[in-house]
């Protein structure tokens, strides 16, 4: 370990000398101040990681955290929650490392690396109290939330009729009026979008550095679109995937993932399609089961299903070394209101022409905002994160490397 310190310590030396020779002060940084951020203990955890990594390299061509960590002698605070946030945990650099426990140097990148995801999540949201809340009790917060507002809902109902009445011929809108129910969705997803967004602005804010010229940051903003949307680091640096249970390669999670995002987006095309229809075309709810917001809600409420669940089967059966055992109510909380809301929703399309339709409608809506209510502090965000990861690493591909150390 001693040695692998002073390595990086003359790598450090090494670039010092450099700028100096090449007629610069040796510490470019010298004439602005600096504020430093003392780190966590998770924090800095992945920093001695990094070092030892730093001297090592075998994994440099795994992912983009390896070329990201080679233009770095040092680790600070916004270093480490970027490169946290750039890793997508698919324990190919666990399986091959050498140093992996039980060596005495215990390097276990996923693991690390998972902790302080999960801690960018809680100390950027916003209000920050929700965030440490769900961190540690998402499960249980999801759970009751959802049941919490679908009881609210169905009493509601109850108060206002029978849950089990004459069959509406699926309009929804004779139980809650549509105003009401767009004014409430509206403000809830506008609040949480909101969350999310002051907090993903100053989370880049704190990890960003020069953006470069206006054609890179367009060259870097399509790389990383397209990185996100395909899910570029779930396939281990070699295209065949992931290690999750043992050493053996598969696509599973990476797949699993497209279920999840791709379902998501289906049905929330649905909701813009409906919305279009309603307000543009004058043509209101029910729509037919071959129209167009249907369909869309269909497919998307099955990816929903086949995507979570097959995500909470990977979760349950992974290497518990692989990541933060602290971070699974989180995981399975977001898993499971996703579950609840394509079941409630598909159950909804399935029976909505029969006296069934007042109280499933109350609980898939009381599900629906949970879900929104909970996105900035839950897993969901680890999505928007890893986006703005993938942008700062696609813009430093496109800037110089000063200390030329690794395989750029």
């Amino acid at each position: 370990m001693q040695k692998l310190e002073a390595l990086a310590r003359d790598a450090q030396q090494l670039a010092s000398g450099l700028d100096a020779a090449n007629g610069g002060p040796a510490n470019a940084s010298a004439h602005r101040t600096i504020r430093v951020l003392p780190l966590t203990e998770n924090e800095t955890e992945v920093a001695r990681q990094m070092q030892i990594c730093n001297a090592c390299r075998y994994c440099e061509g795994f992912c983009a955290v390896f070329p990201a960590m080679t233009r770095r002698l040092e680790f600070g605070k916004a270093d480490v929650n970027y490169l946290a946030n750039l890793c997508h945990n698919c324990g190919a650099c666990y399986h091959a490392c050498q140093y992996a426990p039980p060596h005495e140097f215990a390097v276990n990148v996923p693991q690390a690396m998972a902790k302080v995801r999960m801690d960018t999540y809680s100390e950027y949201a916003v209000p920050s109290f929700m965030g440490a809340l769900y961190k540690r009790n998402g499960l249980t917060l999801s759970l009751a939330l959802a049941f919490g507002l679908a009881l609210f809902l169905v009493l509601g109902v109850a108060m206002n009729g029978p849950l089990f009445g004459t069959p509406l011929a699926g309009n929804f809108y004779a139980i809650f009026p549509h105003n009401l129910l767009a004014l409430l969705f509206g403000i809830v997803f506008v609040l949480a979008s909101v969350s999310l967004g002051v907090g993903v602005t100053r989370f880049w804010k704190d990890v960003s550095a020069d953006t470069g010229s206006a054609a890179a940051q367009g060259e870097a903003i399509s790389e990383a679109t397209r990185n996100a949307l395909t899910l570029k680091y779930l396939d281990g640096g070699h295209g065949d995937g992931c290690n999750e249970a043992d050493d053996r390669f598969t696509l599973a999670r990476r797949r699993f993932h497209h279920f999840t995002f791709y379902g998501f987006m289906l049905c929330f095309a649905a909701t813009v399609v409906a919305t279009f229809y309603h307000f543009f075309l004058d043509l209101h709810a029910p729509y037919p089961f071959v129209s167009v917001p249907v369909l869309l809600g269909t497919l998307g409420g099955i990816g929903l299903l086949i995507g979570p669940a097959g995500l909470l089967w990977l979760n349950l059966k992974r290497d518990p070394a692989r990541g933060d055992a602290a971070q699974k109510p989180m995981d399975r909380g977001f898993i499971a209101l996703l579950l609840l809301t394509s079941a409630t929703g598909l159950a909804l399309l399935a029976w909505r022409d029969t006296a069934a339709l007042a109280w499933l409608l109350a609980v898939h809506l009381g599900v629906v905002l949970a879900l929104f209510a909970t996105l900035p502090y839950g897993k969901f965000a680890h999505g928007i994160y890893r986006s703005a990861a993938l942008l700062k690493s696609s813009i430093e591909k496109r800037q110089a490397n000063s200390l030329k150390l690794g395989s750029e």
